[in-house]
Parts: C-alpha cells; sequence; structure tokens
C-alpha cells in the first residue's frame, strides 16, 4: 500500500495554530458584537456581515478540528474541508443577498474578495481529494487570508455600528 500524501504530524502546529486563532477570535468578536447588538440588528448590512464573520471563523475551528482527528487520509481531510468551505461560501453569499435585498450597501468589493477566497479553499480541498497535497497549501494560504479578511469585517462592524449614533 502506498504512504498517504497527507502526514498530519506535519500540520499539526498549523492546524491548532490557525484553529485556535479562530475559536479565540470568535469569542472575542461575540462578546464585541452582544454590547451592540440593537445597532447590529436594526441594519441590514452589519447583522448579515456579523453572521457571515462568525460562521465563517467558525467554519476555520470546524475545519481545523476535522483535520486533527486521527487515522483520516487525503481524501476524507479534502471532503472534510470542502464540505465545510462550501457551507461557508454559501452562508457567505446568503448573507450579501439578505443584505442588498433590505435595501442595504454592502461592499462589492468584499463580496468579490471573500467568494474568491472561499473559491480557492474550494479548489484547494478538491486538488488535495484528487491527490496533490498542493491542495492543502492552496487551501490552507486560503483560509489563512480568509481569516485575516474576516477580521477586517469585525472591525467594520464595530466601526460601523458605533458610528451609527
Amino acid at each position: 500500500m502506498l504512504a498517504d500524501i497527507y502526514r498530519p504530524e506535519l500540520w499539526n502546529s498549523f492546524f491548532t495554530m490557525v484553529g485556535g486563532g479562530a475559536a479565540a477570535l470568535t469569542g472575542l468578536i461575540f462578546v464585541a458584537l452582544s454590547l451592540k447588538l440593537e445597532g447590529i440588528t436594526k441594519d441590514a448590512t452589519h447583522k448579515y456581515r456579523s453572521i457571515n464573520t462568525l460562521a465563517g471563523l467558525t467554519a476555520v475551528f470546524v475545519r481545523c478540528g476535522l483535520a486533527l482527528m486521527p487515522d483520516q487520509n487525503h481524501q476524507a481531510v479534502g471532503i472534510e474541508w470542502f464540505t465545510i468551505a462550501l457551507i461557508g461560501e454559501i452562508i457567505f453569499l446568503y448573507g450579501f443577498r439578505q443584505a442588498f435585498k433590505f435595501g442595504s450597501r454592502p461592499s462589492r468589493l468584499r463580496l468579490v474578495i471573500g467568494s474568491c477566497l472561499y473559491i480557492a479553499e474550494l479548489i484547494g480541498a478538491l486538488v488535495l481529494i484528487s491527490g496533490s497535497i498542493w491542495g492543502l497549501y492552496i487551501a490552507a494560504v486560503a483560509i489563512v487570508i480568509n481569516v485575516a479578511f474576516m477580521i477586517t469585517a469585525a472591525w467594520l462592524l464595530v466601526v460601523g455600528v458605533y458610528n451609527q449614533k
């Protein structure tokens, strides 16, 4: 039997760091948002940006947790990552759709960037499933950039709610 391309011992620290960071950020953002809940729920952009940010960071945490599960091969990790990234993309797009539907004006640039990051994660997962370790690198880089993107979304949310006064 051939050795699997996915060697979790090489990725353990990465998944622990990114998953732990995503979990910590999710908690901090949840607390920050709960302090300004009324302002967030009154504006569709703020409401769906908060949903997208929390769902996106939770998805990162889940993917990292799943990748740390023992005795998985590259196909199992790829399928898990593809499924969670697809759910994340659907939530992300739905949030923008709802914001536009309710007359809000979310940034189209953020829509494009966020969608491209999720698409890169999906492509990376498919490449991993097909048998190339490069898929994991593609998905991992996209996830890290997406976390940074979600941090900027959280900042825009806090500043936006503050400026509503």
